[in-house]
C-alpha cells in the first residue's frame, strides 16, 4: 500500500549496493529497470477478466450490463475503462470527492480526464451528483467495490440491488453481509480471485527477470486472461465438489 514504481526502484537500488544487481528481488519496478508491461492496468484488467468469466457462467456477457464502481483509483478507474471498452455501461461511480450517476451510462474517457484535472469525479458534466453513501445500493447488474474494505455490511446489505458483486477491493464484504447477500441470491466473486491481477503480473515480472527476456504487453495480457479463465474453472470445480459458494471454493482451492 502507498508504494509505486519509484519506491520499488529505490528498493532495488539499495539491494544492489550490498548484493549486486538482481532485478528479480522486487516487482512493480519501472519498465527500464526490469518492470513488466501491462502492470499498471493489471488489477483492473483482471477485474474485467473475472467479471467476464462470472457473467459467461450465467449465460451473459459484459456488453449491455449496467455497472456501479465504488472507488476510482488505479483499480476502479482501469476496471471502469476496460469494462466500458467491452460494451458495459458504467452508470454510477464514486471516489473520495463524491459520486455521480447517469442511468444511460457515464462517458468514462471524459470522466478519466475530469478526475485527473479536478482531483476527483465530482462535477463531471453529463452525470448527476448523488450521495456517496448511496453508491452501493444503486440499481445495477454488477456492483464493483474498489475502495477500502468493510464497506458492505449488515446495515446496507439488505438494500443492495445488484445481481452480482465483484470484489475489486480487499475484503469489502463483512461476514454478516456475506450471509445476507447469499440468502438474497446475490452472487459474490471473492477478492482472493477477482482482484489479484497485480500480484499475478508481479509473478510474470519475476519470471521475465529470471529468464532475462521481456514479454510484450499482448503476451502479458493473454497470459493473465489464461490464468483467470483457468482459475475460475478451478474455483467452480471446488464449488461443485464441496457444494459451496465461490468464496469458500476459492479458499478451499488456495488451501489445497
Amino acid at each position: 500500500m502507498g508504494t509505486n514504481a519509484q519506491t520499488m526502484a529505490w528498493m532495488l537500488d539499495e539491494y544492489a549496493k550490498f548484493h549486486g544487481y538482481s532485478p528479480a528481488v522486487v516487482t512493480g519496478k519501472p519498465i527500464d529497470l526490469g518492470g513488466s508491461l501491462g502492470k499498471e492496468a493489471a488489477t483492473g484488467r483482471r477485474v474485467l477478466f473475472a467479471t467476464e468469466a462470472l457473467l459467461n457462467e450465467h449465460g451473459k456477457s459484459t456488453a449491455g450490463q449496467h455497472f456501479v464502481v465504488q472507488g476510482f483509483g488505479n483499480v476502479g478507474s482501469w476496471a471502469a475503462q476496460l469494462i466500458s471498452e467491452n460494451g458495459g455501461k458504467i452508470v454510477a461511480v464514486s471516489d473520495i470527492s463524491g459520486a455521480v450517476k447517469n442511468s444511460k451510462g457515464i462517458d468514462i474517457p471524459s470522466l478519466l480526464k475530469h478526475s485527473v484535472t479536478n482531483n476527483g469525479v465530482k462535477g463531471i458534466s453529463g452525470a448527476d451528483p448523488i450521495d456517496p453513501n448511496s453508491i452501493l445500493v444503486e440499481d445495477c447488474d454488477v456492483l464493483i467495490p474498489a475502495a477500502p474494505g468493510g464497506v458492505i455490511n449488515r446495515e446496507n446489505s439488505n438494500e443492495i440491488k445488484a445481481k452480482f458483486i465483484v470484489e475489486a477491493a480487499n475484503h469489502p464484504t463483512d461476514p454478516e453481509a456475506d450471509e445476507i447477500l447469499s440468502k438474497k441470491g446475490i452472487t459474490i466473486l471473492p477478492d482472493i480471485y477477482a482482484n489479484s491481477g497485480g500480484v499475478t503480473v508481479s509473478y510474470f515480472e519475476w519470471v521475465q527477470n529470471i529468464q532475462g527476456f521481456m514479454w510484450d504487453e499482448e503476451k502479458v495480457n493473454n497470459e493473465l486472461r489464461t490464468y483467470m479463465t483457468n482459475g475460475f474453472k478451478d474455483v467452480k470445480e471446488m464449488c461443485r465438489t464441496h457444494n459451496c459458494d465461490l468464496r469458500m471454493g476459492a479458499f478451499t482451492l488456495g488451501v489445497n
